[in-house]
């Protein structure tokens, strides 16, 4: 079932925002007097209230503006922000969005976690004391009467004055306009409500979901400016609103003046939506004017204007009514002002992408068949339009690219609790924030990353006592880095604890049967035995770790993204986890060779040179390397290795081209017939029956049609770098 769109704003709104609240507090532990977090905090918890007070979600609201309230005298200086404080601040969050989530999907709560939030509600109270949580304060008002202004330059209004006008796509986020005004009567009494609908069509013209509204309200509230500002702050974004409050100078009337977008308001309607004028007040200016047009026998002429009448009549100040006949007078086209960003789901990014891919694959057709019939124009125009279809090719792809930071920092608060519960210090150091990737490919990497943190600091890092009498720095150190490299990003997870216990892992190894006792393995393939199902060196089963389910499920995800984890450790030192992934999954620049019948797709971005030699030259060490300008390169024959049965031909021409390609800090040579040039490549991934098909990671549809299978260059570089004796051939 498709949810409302509202309730869908609201589910995504509030996840971000208890999201950054999380982070907030966080930061907040290393830096407690940052004033700006300290609001930031704030208003993203206030926000999450005001939001859930449209929808009616009241015990969201309850237990939100409790938190809220502890919050508030936390930023007021009246209490610290504790270690205990900050744990119970984070539980409330975790709390706030399990009631959400609830009253979203019209759940109710277990008896335990209703419990669970009595507790957390109990705790607040403590902090609040006797403290008079529902007395607001009045800053406006104040700041009003300590400047001392005349009140002869106020407007006589008890009343707050509201002026909203909302944005054309308020219907389309899923919000009701009236849903703003029973939440505003919470916070007091809307005295008058006038709908302003001058921009509203004809019928013809009329959009059935663009909102042409508009409200001049006024409010009897002992409520502050902020209280009533955030009413409107789940659509503040898209809205016009000002609010004036009570006995507000004239200046501020003069501003709301100007300020209206409306072109043909007459003097009367300007002053009396604006809260200058009353309705009756109005009613008489303009008896009076009716008396004048009637004792000069209906001359138009004579009739003193609307405006000089309320002047005379010491209603309104000179100054407003001026500004209020040249607002009449000037004929606006006020555009509402540009969105910065837009929210767009990841499911209609993926379908743009799926579309850009078609079109690249159509426009290389194009292209091919243009230079087979041989026409220039024809040429020339299917070459301008390639160039423009790999420009939408790299918007498309960088819409659907974010920053890893927003991931890394969800650790925060696993080291955090984590360490508590182990007693470990521990400081996470986040490096390579900024770093964008995919976000199917951070959706899927999360998981693993979890993994791999919580492993560090369960294995990795000592207690206090363990560093101590080894002369290390109490504190541990887990360090996430993320970072581009060959045309893939790399993420690093390390850590400055014990390493990995290597004869610990061999024993384990043995014991469930994974290696033999004449074993001759190098460390690194020792440390990737922790990789294998089921593998765990723990002596018991934390809620941490110890299942032996975590690391291979890491390593499998990896692998689904067609990438790869490495694992590097010295005793004593620490541990080092390194995954390399492809930028994105979608559409890459390749570089097209011919082996054999059929044609092959490289990365492009993994290609270092090509070059031509004889094949009867000193140029070959023997089977396995090659002589490249003094450095030894080992190479693989692609035609052998695919079995391809004419890939020997060029063999006779004493002629064979070699890409050179680069994975990480590793080098290999593949043998190909043909050189072919660059191709922009979307990448299909191949059928359950080719998934364990070794050195392929997918295929593609060429211009002509043809069908081209994309060389696995990590897998292919790492079989020729420690594999070059005899590999069997794969057959495709």
């Amino acid at each position: 079932m498709d949810m409302d769109p509202g309730l869908q704003a609201f589910v995504e709104e509030s996840h971000e925002l208890l999201g950054s609240v999380e982070d907030i507090l966080l930061q907040l532990e290393a830096e407690p007097d940052n004033d700006d977090l300290v609001n930031e905090l704030f208003r993203a918890v206030h926000t999450i209230k005001g939001a859930a007070g449209l929808f009616g979600f009241d015990d969201v609201i309850t237990f939100t503006h409790q938190t809220e309230s502890v919050m508030g005298r936390f930023r007021d200086g009246e209490i610290k922000l504790t270690d205990d404080l900050t744990s119970l601040f984070l539980s409330c969050r975790d709390h706030i969005l399990l009631l959400s989530d609830n009253a979203i999907n019209e759940l109710t709560l277990s008896d335990e976690d209703k419990s669970n939030g009595v507790k957390l509600y109990d705790e607040l109270g403590k902090y609040l004391g006797n403290q008079e949580t529902d007395e607001l304060p009045t800053n406006e008002v104040k700041t009003v009467s300590d400047n001392n202004i005349d009140s002869a330059k106020q407007v006589a209004s008890d009343n707050w004055h509201i002026s909203l006008r909302f944005g054309a796509d308020v219907l389309r986020m899923g919000m009701d306009p009236h849903s703003f005004m029973r939440y505003l009567q919470t916070v007091g009494d809307i005295i008058t409500l006038t709908v302003v609908y001058d921009d509203l069509p004809p019928l013809t013209e009329m959009d059935a979901e663009s909102c042409y509204l508009g409200f001049e309200i006024a409010l009897k509230s002992e409520a502050s400016k902020e209280d009533i500002e955030n009413v409107f702050e789940f659509v503040q974004e898209d809205c016009v609103i000002h609010i004036l409050p009570p006995h507000s100078h004239i200046d501020r009337y003069i501003e709301l003046i100007k300020s209206l977008p409306e072109e043909d308001f007459r003097i009367g309607d300007i002053l009396t939506l604006t809260g200058a004028l009353t309705q009756r007040e109005l009613e008489e200016a303009l008896m009076v004017q009716d008396e004048s047009r009637q004792q000069d026998d209906g001359q138009k002429d004579n009739v003193p204007p609307l405006g000089e009448v309320i002047v005379e009549q010491g209603i309104v100040e000179t100054e407003v009514v001026q500004t209020a006949l040249a607002q009449q007078q000037q004929v606006t086209a006020k555009k509402a002002e540009e969105k910065l960003s837009i929210r767009v789901s990841a499911d209609k990014l993926s379908e743009l992408i799926n579309l850009v891919g078609e079109l690249v694959i159509a426009s290389a057709n194009t292209e091919v068949t243009a230079r087979q019939t041989g026409e220039e124009d024809m040429v020339e125009t299917t070459t301008a339009l390639s160039y423009l279809v790999e420009e939408i090719r790299d918007t498309a792809l960088n819409l659907r690219m974010v920053e890893i930071g927003a991931t890394f920092n969800r650790f925060r608060r696993v080291v955090r609790e984590v360490s508590r519960s182990t007693g470990k210090e521990i400081d996470l150091i986040i490096k390579g924030g900024d770093t964008e990737l995919d976000k199917i490919v951070i959706d899927k990497i999360a998981d693993p990353l979890m993994h791999l943190v919580r492993n560090s600091i369960d294995h990795g890092i000592e207690t206090p006592e363990q560093r101590r009498e080894k002369g290390k720095y109490v504190k541990g150190t887990v360090e996430l880095n993320a970072f581009h490299d060959s045309g893939s990003i790399v993420i690093t997870i390390s850590d400055d604890g014990n390493g990995l216990p290597k004869e610990k892992i061999l024993s384990k190894a043995l014991e469930q049967g994974l290696i033999k006792d004449d074993h001759d393995l190098t460390d690194k393939e020792i440390h990737k035995l922790i990789f294998e199902p089921g593998f765990s060196t723990a002596d018991a089963v934390t809620d941490i770790s110890g299942r032996g389910v975590g690391m291979d499920v890491v390593k499998q995800n990896i692998d689904a993204l067609r990438g790869q984890v490495d694992v590097e450790s010295q005793p004593g030192v620490g541990t080092k986890f390194s995954i390399r992934l492809p930028l994105t999954l979608a559409i890459i620049d390749g570089f097209l060779t011919r082996v054999g019948q059929h044609t092959y797709v490289i990365p492009l971005d993994m290609v270092d040179e090509c070059l031509e030699y004889s094949a009867d030259n000193s140029t070959y060490i023997d089977s396995q390397f090659i002589n490249l300008r003094g450095e030894i390169l080992p190479y693989i024959r692609l035609g052998e290795l695919f079995n391809e049965a004419d890939s020997h031909n060029d063999k006779k021409a004493h002629k064979e081209n070699i890409i050179v390609t680069k994975y990480a800090n590793q080098k290999a040579g593949f043998i190909v017939n043909e050189l072919l040039g660059e191709y922009q490549t979307v990448i299909k991934p191949l059928g359950d029956v080719f998934k364990q098909l070794k050195g392929i990671s997918g295929a593609t549809i060429l211009g002509t049609g043809e069908v081209a299978m994309i060389i696995d260059v990590p897998a292919l570089v790492q079989r020729a770098a420690f594999n070059t004796s005899g590999a069997e051939p794969i057959k495709t």
